[in-house]
């Protein structure tokens, strides 16, 4: 794993719009506008590192799926702060009857530095709302073909992504799959999301509608969700959080309508309810009570720092949370934390610095495969909202 400067192509900001990147700069609080899509620079890793990285990626996925059985079996779910026993039986069903349930994609974010830098560590997974989509699965890819057109990418995601609708098509009722997102998303990274998995879900052949989740009707008289035409929504992609769908107005419909495979209900929502035991920090605490001192794992505790505060020191991460939001970094012998709710308390393991910039790199399953990288780098130690996106090949 190396990082390379490079420059970027003429007009490369109408390129990479054009290709779904609808927000290639940042606003930072001074004002300023900076490149998110950033391809000043590109990392380059061999093929063997991309292979053992494949393998970690898939390991770690059957690893969250035995933590997820694990809660099922054992009534873990007030570890993740969920303790309405209606909705932990709801997704205790979800989780039973998975295989009758659409599911798509996740993201793990990964500690990695290079073959010199030791194993990769998962630093958490995104399972219920992944972003960064788009550009790890197309403006990248682009790109390589523009600048590196001899060269590889870990990258297949558009075609896993396709092909994963195409099987999961005979899970879905009939008519179309809504694909959802918030009015609130100002950016506009949930919309270019959405939009991005709606056209591979046509190109499986699906009939599909756009809508926002604030747009979602409830029609007391058949009671069912429609959408803006009062069309009943019976398969919906949504790209809005599983604790903010039960928790909104509507929230009480949503659990009497949810469709768990059994075909008792009447919106099928994807991802599929047993993404909550995923989605949620609490998950990286079991991880580690589960598989103790296993490489891809770091240390984490919902109880507390435990050895960490005068060891390695220690991140503490609310349960639920985006783009590193209430994210607090502590060092050895420093003052205990005080979180403002639950939390999971991670070792610090620091971010790799590559001339000053600290790199993260989202890996992506579909379905249980490890489909595609992408590389976001920070300038302070959490990655969050000013993270730049970052390009890479093999070779």
């Amino acid at each position: 794993m190396r990082r390379h400067t490079t420059a970027p192509r003429p007009d490369w900001q109408n390129i990479v719009e054009q290709q779904g990147v609808i927000y290639p700069l940042t606003r930072y609080p001074d004002g300023s506008l900076r490149p998110y899509w950033d391809e000043s620079a590109y990392y380059s890793f061999t093929l063997p590192e991309v292979e053992a990285l494949e393998d970690v990626v898939e390991e770690l996925h059957r690893l969250c799926l035995d933590a997820a059985a694990y809660i099922v079996e054992h009534d873990r779910f007030a570890d993740l702060g969920i303790t309405d026993r209606r909705l932990t039986g709801l997704i205790a069903e979800s989780w039973r009857r998975r295989a009758e349930l659409p599911s798509l994609y996740g993201r793990f974010d990964l500690r990695y530095g290079g073959v010199d830098g030791g194993p990769a560590k998962l630093l958490e997974y995104n399972a219920d709302t992944p972003t960064s989509l788009v550009e790890a699965a197309s403006a990248q890819w682009f790109w390589m073909e523009d600048r590196f057109p001899g060269a590889d990418q870990w990258n297949s995601l558009h075609e896993r992504l396709v092909a994963a609708w195409k099987r999961q098509a005979p899970l879905l009722a009939p008519g179309p799959v809504h694909f959802a997102h918030s009015d609130a998303d100002e950016l506009g990274e949930d919309l270019m999301t959405v939009a991005y998995l709606r056209e591979t879900a046509e190109q499986a052949g699906l009939a599909t509608e756009a809508l926002s989740v604030e747009r979602i009707g409830w029609d007391e008289l058949t009671g069912r969700f429609v959408d803006e035409r009062l069309g009943f929504i019976r398969s919906c992609f949504k790209l809005y959080p599983w604790e903010w769908l039960v928790a909104d107005e509507f929230g009480p419909q949503v659990l009497d309508t949810l469709d768990n495979g059994g075909g008792t209900g009447a919106t099928c929502w994807i991802e599929p309810a047993w993404k909550m035991l995923l989605s949620n920090k609490a998950l990286l605490a079991i991880l580690w009570e589960r598989n103790p001192g296993h490489p891809h794992l770091l240390p984490a505790y919902l109880d507390g720092p435990r050895e960490l505060a005068d060891g390695p020191g220690y991140v503490v991460k609310p349960l639920l949370g985006r783009e590193g939001a209430g994210v607090t970094l502590h060092e050895p012998g420093a003052p205990p934390a005080v979180p403002d709710g639950p939390s999971c308390y991670q070792e610090l393991a620091p971010l790799p610095d590559f001339d000053g910039n600290r790199v993260v790199l989202g890996a992506w399953v579909v379905e249980d495969e490890a489909a595609g990288l992408g590389i976001r780098e920070s300038a302070g130690p959490v990655t969050d909202e000013y993270a730049r996106f970052v390009p890479h090949i093999i070779g």
